[in-house]
């Protein structure tokens, strides 16, 4: 699939860029009201794909999320399409491997992004992803048990289940200086077994600014109300397995994932000869639409929850990172209530177009394996066509 953006510069007030920014995230506020309230009379569900909410890139992972205003290189098609356009005309590469849950769950990412002929002189940017987790080799006892009562371990088989987007992405510089827009167009395929399967697809749009020092950011996700058609395989056999274990058999269904905005801000400042050390703190706040929600900030219909990270650099070659994140309320046995949160930390380093980040998050707690370890890689190509 290919699209493009086409705008042609004209001469604008100071500000209007500025302007013209705060009026298009005014649109996706309204945007996503609208679509979500159009979609009432369907079943949402509010963490549907939550595969996608786990993000990519050891760099974004350890600064907790938040960087939808400074994400400039191939892993923006994740987490802002606009920021494809708005690094250097390079073709990039990134790959990531991580386990959750010790071990249990394995999460893979690998993505391109390829410049395209320039237009008027703004970088453009096409790039294509693929995310993969799943839990493989799962026991399927449907079976053990015999007709006559007998136990018959050679009936166990294994099975997977798993979670896979495909997501083709495009971003561009605009006529406007420092502001570029992007789109996704997301894949989705999930399956459990031989039993279940689903495909799904949704978009996503996003802008970044650049102005003084300031990026700020704007991404409305599963602005067209992402889907998942659900349809199940169960043989005879199984079926009678289920019913006779007093479980239910699924139908057919469709599953909605309803619309969010994701916005942020970051600053960068410099210190020493020629800023040789640079630190750039970053806030975004992920705004759902779908009720009330376990978020630092929550309403009945809007549901806030902010990120916060910072990244420390030297000479643009050493990276030290850290970040905040996924704040909660939790209850204790007694029924008091404290504030949760998640952190994260991580180091970064540039050999000329290598960058090898790590990351140390804690998304494995749940399991009692207290931290996880994220490795990814990127690789940055100058592209020797003028154009």
């Amino acid at each position: 699939m290919h699209f493009s953006l086409y705008f042609y510069p004209y001469k604008k007030p100071r500000n209007e860029a500025f302007f013209a920014f705060m009026k298009v995230q005014k649109f996706f506020w309204i945007a996503a009201v609208v679509l979500t309230a159009k979609a009432t009379s369907a079943q949402f569900y509010k963490y549907s794909n939550e595969f996608l909410s786990i993000g990519v890139g050891a760099r974004a992972l350890a600064m907790g999320g938040s960087v939808t205003a400074t994400v400039n290189d191939v892993t923006a098609a994740f987490w802002n399409p606009a920021g494809l356009a708005a690094g250097p005309a390079t073709l990039d590469i990134g790959l990531m491997h991580a386990e959750y849950f010790a071990g249990i769950a394995k999460y893979d990412y690998g993505a391109i992004a390829l410049p395209m002929q320039q237009q008027l002189h703004q970088t453009r940017k096409l790039a294509f992803s693929l995310i993969r987790f799943g839990v493989d080799d799962i026991p399927n006892t449907l079976f053990l048990i015999e007709p006559d009562g007998s136990i018959n371990y050679d009936n166990i088989s294994s099975f997977s289940v798993a979670d896979y987007a495909a997501l083709v992405s495009y971003g561009q510089q605009t006529g406007i200086q420092g502001l570029s827009v992007g789109g996704t167009i997301k894949i989705l395929h999930r399956i459990a077994g031989s039993f279940a399967s689903s495909w799904g697809l949704g978009a996503d749009v996003g802008l970044q600014y650049a102005k003084k020092g300031w990026k700020l950011a704007a991404v409305g996700r599963d602005i067209t109300t992402t889907f998942n058609a659900w349809s199940y395989h169960f043989t005879n056999e199984e079926q009678i397995a289920l019913a006779s274990a007093n479980n239910m058999v699924p139908e057919n269904s469709l599953e909605l994932t309803a619309p969010r905005l994701w916005t942020g801000a970051s600053r960068q400042f410099g210190f020493g000869k020629n800023q040789l050390f640079t630190v750039a703190p970053a806030l975004d706040l992920d705004v759902t639409f779908d009720g009330r929600r376990n978020t630092l900030i929550r309403t009945g219909v809007v549901s806030i929850d902010p990120r916060i990270g910072a990244e420390g650099a030297y000479k643009q070659t050493v990276f030290l990172r850290a970040g905040l994140n996924n704040f909660q309320r939790t209850s204790d046995i007694e029924g008091r209530t404290s504030l949760s949160v998640q952190p994260s930390a991580g180091v970064g380093l540039a050999i000329r177009s290598v960058v090898i980040d790590y990351a140390l998050t804690n998304l494995g707690d749940l399991s009692g394996s207290l931290y996880s370890h994220v490795f990814s890689l990127r690789l940055s190509l100058s592209n020797s066509k003028k154009t």
